[in-house]
């Protein structure tokens, strides 16, 4: 028996859950609903306040998805119940960032500033303060999309393993190397 999939989801007050006929599981909260396709196989069923996954038979396929689709309701609802936060941080000298509204400007080291449109789902903000890195920071109710474009994001410039230069999550840490030793 999966381990995650055969662990139930508590639904906090003021969190309702829809299952429709084509499976369809849609999670609605404070922070916004959230939709999911589920597979035909796999029953959802919500009971005193706690859902359920089930899954027919233990095919490899099954088994599969059993897990898959119970982490991806719980991770809906924990976005429309708290929402999930991203931090990058612009380790650099003269790197910078600025946001108008959802477009994000970065300046990476590169001749040109980056441009990059933020989906509406998120939102972004960007924090400078004087003698700090600037950071960059993503909410959304949506865990895959904030993944997404916090990953993009960090692709423009990703940290260089030398002196640590580039666009990195708040609170990762990095493999440095050695550089090359004198005569």
């Amino acid at each position: 028996m999966s381990r995650v999939g055969k662990m139930p989801i508590s639904l906090p007050s003021g969190i309702s859950v829809t299952v429709d006929k084509s499976n369809v599981v849609t999670v609605k909260g404070q922070k916004g609903e959230l939709s999911q396709k589920v597979d035909p196989d796999i029953e959802v069923s919500i009971e005193n306040g706690v859902l359920t996954v089930k899954r027919p038979t233990d095919q490899k396929r099954h088994r599969a998805l059993h897990g898959l689709y119970r982490s991806l309701i719980n991770n809906m609802v924990i976005g429309v119940s708290e929402g999930y936060t991203k931090k990058l941080e612009l380790v650099g000298v003269g790197y910078r960032a600025t946001n108008r509204g959802q477009l994000l400007e970065l300046n990476v080291g590169y001749s040109h500033p980056i441009m990059f449109y933020v989906p509406e789902e998120v939102k972004v903000t960007t924090e400078t303060t004087k003698g700090k890195n600037p950071i960059v920071v993503l909410e959304s109710n949506d865990k895959e999309l904030i993944g997404q474009v916090a990953a993009k994001i960090r692709a423009f410039r990703k940290p260089e393993p030398y002196k640590g230069k580039g666009i990195k999550f708040v609170g990762e840490e990095l493999r440095r190397k050695a550089g090359k030793t004198g005569k």
